[in-house]
């Protein structure tokens, strides 16, 4: 699935009221503005639960943590996505930002535990697709 399908597909309500959040929380200076990042992660065979497991039980209370604010998951209905594909966005208030919160999130050892123990079966992950987004200056105003 290329990134314009998915992108088209997207429920649009779905992400307004994290985004909302998102976009009214304070920022250092008045030029910053919240970033969003699109991830998309393809896994190997067989491998989504365990993926999808360690995200419920794991990974999102170590982003929580990072200030890697999730706006929403998703997994697509239709094959072949449906079977090894998870999406979702995370909101961070700058790029700059971002790029400390995933180097935290890297080096944290609670994180390397998990996906150590998660990952004794083989990888989950294959290939990861990651895309920075800001709202246009013409969307709808978040509340």
């Amino acid at each position: 699935m290329n990134r314009r399908t998915l992108l088209q597909s997207l429920p649009a309500l779905a992400v307004l009221p994290n985004a909302a959040w998102a976009a009214s929380q304070p920022s250092a200076d008045s030029t910053s503005a919240t970033v969003y990042e699109l991830r998309v992660y393809h896994t190997y065979e067989g491998k989504l639960n365990d993926l999808l497991k360690r995200f419920r039980e794991h990974t999102i209370q170590i982003f929580d943590r990072h200030n890697m604010k999730s706006v929403a998951y998703w997994t697509p209905l239709d094959e072949p996505a449906k079977s090894g594909t998870l999406i979702y966005i995370l909101a961070h208030p700058s790029r700059e930002a971002a790029a400390a919160n995933w180097k935290a999130f890297q080096d944290d050892p609670e994180w390397k535990s998990v996906q150590k123990k998660s990952e004794e079966n083989g990888k989950l992950v294959e290939k990861v697709d990651s895309t920075f987004m800001a709202l246009t200056d013409f969307s709808p105003q978040l509340r």
